[in-house]
């Protein structure tokens, strides 16, 4: 039984909905360690147990390549630019439907509580407001990409 990318998000996901500081997972092939600090998750190791048999085992992958894309921050051209960043791991649409128009284009105005966009995790959709009022500058996100948590999603020019 492999541990795959997928399951790993899972239990990343779980340990962020869930809100417990940290889960262990154990089994005759593997063992993984996923805290939730703050804001910020961390698996802390993946240990692959040797199989029984004697038959070759491929090398484990590195942690850093199993837990999600590190985001780096957007170079803002302006300083007083506000990043909206994705409060979770889904995928990322641009409107309610793919019939209707978007909720957000560049140049737009929004007021505080404007739905941005929706993700959708775990076949729930969640509608994510703006918290402050401003100016689209830059939509930093393709319709129906996967997204990470914490990744910025939109450059906001606050009023």
């Amino acid at each position: 039984m492999a541990f795959d990318l997928d399951r790993i998000q899972a239990l990343i996901k779980f340990v962020s909905k869930s809100g417990v500081s940290e889960i262990d997972l154990e089994t005759e092939e593997f063992k993984i360690n996923v805290k939730n600090s703050g804001s910020q998750k961390v698996i802390e190791k993946i240990i692959e147990k040797p199989a029984l048999p004697v038959a070759p085992i491929a090398a484990p992958a590195p942690v850093a390549a199993l837990t999600p894309a590190e985001v780096k921050p957007v170079a803002a051209e302006n300083d007083n630019l506000i990043t909206v960043k994705s409060p979770m791991i889904g995928t990322f649409y641009r409107s309610p439907s793919p019939d209707k128009p978007v909720f957000v284009n560049i140049g737009d105005s929004i007021e505080k509580g404007k739905v941005l966009c929706i993700i959708e995790a775990m076949k729930l959709f969640n509608e994510i407001e703006a918290e402050v009022s401003g100016k689209i500058v830059k939509v930093l996100v393709d319709d129906t990409k996967p997204v990470e948590y914490d990744q910025p999603l939109f450059l906001v020019e606050p009023n």
